[in-house]
């Protein structure tokens, strides 16, 4: 494995960005099947916030934008990538779509607040934390509208649920980027 992270597979970088887009699409639709219902809302856990928090740190500002609207253009025009393998336009705009929306912000919000690659543990963890409220108060405050909900029954169906799962996903994310950043610049760039 080490002589894999040593070596360029490809030595094309525009294929290298290519590549690397088509990674985190399918690391996202992966992510996705890792799903754990919870009885008393309508969105599950899954492990997408984690793919897409590593998404927009490791691939940047226009590459990331590729890989999540790839994700979700995927799964509306049917292939089944969204958790529990659903797909399609009712899927997408459903309980679920907030936070679809989260990940778009937080891509923004990482990809323009990260900078450098050489940036602090804490400083990563702390963009990374910031990103993952953005993402779930999108979603809580698309169930509010959705089910005409109140404020705290929302963030009671949509956020507080999730920031256990949360803060583990921030923090593994945080140190897999820490890791992987500086060879996978190299890589892409």
């Amino acid at each position: 494995m080490e002589m894999l992270l040593q070596k360029e597979i490809f030595l094309n970088k525009p294929a290298c960005r290519y590549f690397a887009i088509g990674v985190m699409m399918a690391f996202m639709a992966l992510g996705a099947f890792v799903r754990i219902p919870l009885p008393f809302t309508p969105v599950p856990l899954t492990l997408q916030t984690f793919f897409v928090l590593l998404s927009a740190a490791l691939l940047g500002r226009k590459l990331s934008w590729f890989a999540l609207l790839g994700y979700i253009a995927f799964g509306v025009m049917g292939v089944p990538v969204f958790a529990g393998a659903n797909s399609g336009w009712l899927y997408a705009f459903g309980p679920t779509a907030g936070y679809f929306a989260g990940f778009a912000l937080a891509t923004v919000f990482i990809a323009f607040s990260l900078g450098s690659h050489n940036a602090s543990w804490r400083r990563i963890t702390g963009i990374f934390a910031l990103a993952d409220i953005l993402i779930l108060l999108c979603g809580a405050l698309w169930l509010k509208l959705l089910l005409r909900l109140s404020g705290v029954q929302a963030l009671a169906l949509g956020f507080l649920p999730f920031i256990p799962g949360d803060i583990l996903k921030v923090l593994a994310a945080a140190v897999v980027y820490k890791g992987i950043n500086r060879r996978v610049s190299e890589i892409i760039a």
